[in-house]
C-alpha cells in the first residue's frame, strides 16, 4: 500500500499547479510527467520533476529491501507498485505519468549496473533520434534482459525480480503506445 500511495503523488501535477497555476495535463501529450513539463514549461520544472519521480521510485525500492531483504524481491514488487501509482494515482483520478523516472529510481537502488547500462543505452538512443519515448522504450524493452544478466549480487536475479522486471517494462511500454 505504502508504495502505491508514494507512487500516486504526481510532482509534475504538484509542481505545475504550485509554479505556473496550471495542470500540465491540459498541455502537449496530456501526460503528468517530465517530458511534458519539459515541453510546457521548460527546464527547472522538469528537472525537479524528473528528481521527483526518480526519488520516490528509489524510495519504493528501499522500502521493499528494509521490510524483506535480498534476495526475496519484495523490493521488487514495491518498485512495480510504486510505478502502478505513477501511471494510475489514486489523488489524480488514475490519470497519471509513463513511469520512466520512477523505473530509472527503482532500477538504480535494485541494480546499479544494470542501471548504467540502461542509461547509456537511452542517451544514445535520444541523441541519435531525437525522441525521448524512443529511447524510454527500447531502454525499458532491453531492462529484463540487463537486469537479469548482470545481476547486481552474487546470487541470481529472483523469480519475482524476473516477472516484475517484464511487468515494469511491459508497463512503460504500455505507456507508450500512442507514441
Amino acid at each position: 500500500v505504502v508504495p502505491y500511495l508514494l507512487g500516486s503523488i504526481n510532482f509534475a501535477i504538484i509542481f505545475s499547479g504550485i509554479f505556473h497555476h496550471d495542470d500540465v495535463r491540459t498541455h502537449g501529450s496530456g501526460n503528468a510527467g517530465s517530458t511534458n513539463m519539459l515541453r510546457t514549461y521548460g527546464i527547472k520544472t522538469a528537472a525537479l520533476t524528473f528528481l521527483c519521480d526518480f526519488l520516490k521510485g528509489a524510495l519504493s525500492a528501499l522500502l521493499g529491501l528494509l521490510v524483506m531483504p535480498y534476495p526475496f524481491g519484495f523490493a521488487y514488487i514495491s518498485g512495480f507498485v510504486c510505478l502502478i501509482g505513477h501511471a494510475f494515482p489514486l489523488y489524480y483520478g488514475f490519470k497519471g505519468g509513463k513511469c520512466v523516472a520512477s523505473l530509472a529510481g527503482v532500477v538504480l537502488v535494485l541494480n546499479p549496473f544494470a542501471f548504467i547500462l540502461l542509461l547509456l543505452t537511452f542517451v544514445f538512443i535520444v541523441l541519435l533520434s531525437h525522441y525521448i519515448s524512443l529511447g524510454s522504450v527500447i531502454a525499458s524493452l532491453a531492462l529484463p534482459v540487463v537486469n537479469n544478466l548482470m545481476p547486481f549480487h552474487a546470487t541470481p536475479v529472483p523469480p519475482v525480480g524476473i516477472i516484475t522486471m517484464v511487468l515494469m517494462s511491459a508497463l512503460v511500454i504500455f505507456l507508450h503506445r500512442k507514441n
